[in-house]
């Protein structure tokens, strides 16, 4: 028997009035999802303990079979984790995003946060920037290190935890005065975020992107705090030899700490533009070459919900359904392998907001050995509530599937 976990980030949401008011999974034609809800199990499930927050960590720990009530320990020490940082017992680590805010103000408290990616920046020119502001900001305690795209970390050492930060796609389009850090430390992370503008508004690397007609990365936003992670190793926990396919650092982060085998797949992005068909190959021939357990996440959804693409989002879901769901499901039966599949997002990424929300979302469960014929032909959040059926620990799910 193979397991697979299809997670579609952020892929719940609300009606959309540009949709006939319907959900984008409601307007998206999934006919190979559709069919494995009819011959499956559907229900809602709950990722997001009420005392955390609906961060993707949070949520794709639950997901993975992690309590995150036991194991959480803040998003950026997975991400840190996963781009090679060896972290020390009194290192803090923060999430260094490099955005795009309004130019026109002169104070920079009275700017607002135009695009938390900042035109999904390529890796290479954000490692410039990087570069430019470890030069102007870095010391013996702190520490900044180039990621992905926009994703970056800094390091603190002998930080604290005790701060109240914001993560920047929760803030779009507003004013980013109301949003400063408070707590320890705080005055320290303000001052480098707000001299972070005058170094890199004039970059090359911006002057080239403006010229471009691209969102220039002018100022870091420094968020998501935390130390460094513990897991117990997925194989320990659950006796399957396991990988992850991921284009994001932090679920790669998350599969190093489990043990779990992080595989990279060319091509992959983190936005729709990313190699779908590629993730599902390496999927399969993990599981031809000796994985019993494939988690596949995909974060164009999430992206499209920051950003309020609408159509990308219905778009994102098609393709999901059509190169990775149907591919897959085709490819296992014609091996003549035994599977479960779940398909699920991690938490709602609704467009109207352009952030997340902790609201249960939709899951189907399929086991090819054991094929229903429920009252639900289509996957959606509504049949999902019709069902009655409710997981309140989302990191018990993927029990079900094991047993």
């Amino acid at each position: 028997m193979k397991y697979i976990v299809i997670l579609g980030d952020g892929m719940a949401d609300y009606p959309v009035k540009e949709l006939d008011n319907k959900t984008p999974l409601e307007k998206a034609y999934k006919p190979n999802i559709d069919s494995l809800c009819k011959k499956g199990v559907l229900g809602l499930v709950s990722n997001v303990p009420e005392n955390l927050s609906p961060g993707s960590d949070v949520a794709n720990l639950s997901a993975m079979g992690y309590d995150p009530q036991k194991y959480y320990s803040g998003r950026s020490p997975l991400e840190a984790v996963s781009i090679g940082i060896d972290l020390k017992d009194t290192d803090v680590v923060f999430r260094c995003n490099v955005v795009t805010l309004t130019e026109d103000e002169e104070n920079y408290t009275d700017k607002k946060v135009i695009d938390h990616s900042a035109d999904e920046i390529t890796t290479e020119e954000a490692a410039e920037l990087i570069k430019a502001v470890q030069k102007e900001f870095g010391n013996e305690f702190l520490t900044f290190y180039p990621g992905i795209s926009y994703r970056h970390a800094l390091v603190w050492d002998k930080g604290s935890l005790n701060v109240n930060l914001t993560p920047p796609h929760d803030i779009l389009e507003r004013v980013i005065g109301d949003y400063m850090p408070k707590g320890d430390g705080s005055d320290v992370l303000f001052e480098m975020m707000k001299k972070s503008y005058d170094v890199l508004k004039d970059h090359p690397i911006n002057i080239s992107r403006k010229e471009r007609g691209l969102n220039p990365a002018n100022s870091i936003w420094i968020w998501g705090e935390g130390k460094k992670p513990l897991l117990d190793s997925f194989e320990d926990k659950y006796g399957k030899k396991s990988a992850v396919i991921s284009a994001v650092d932090l679920i790669k982060g998350i599969a190093i700490c489990a043990s779990m085998e992080s595989i990279d797949v060319e091509g992959a992005t983190g936005n729709i533009h990313t190699n779908f068909k590629g993730k599902a190959d390496a999927a399969l021939n993990a599981l031809r070459n000796g994985k019993d357990f494939v988690y596949i996440h995909m974060e164009a959804p999430d992206e499209c919900g920051h950003r309020h693409e609408i159509e990308n989002k219905v778009k994102s879901i098609e393709i999901i359904d059509k190169e990775v769901v149907g591919y897959i499901v085709d490819e296992l039966k014609k091996d003549g392998e035994s599977f479960k599949i779940i398909v699920l997002p991690d938490h709602p990424t609704p467009l109207e907001l352009r952030t997340h929300t902790r609201e249960p979302v939709p899951f189907l469960i399929y086991d090819s050995t054991d094929e229903k014929n429920n009252e639900f032909s289509s996957y959606t959040e509504e049949n999902a509530k019709k069902s009655g059926l409710y997981i309140e620990n989302g990191y018990t799910l993927i029990e079900r599937i094991f047993s």
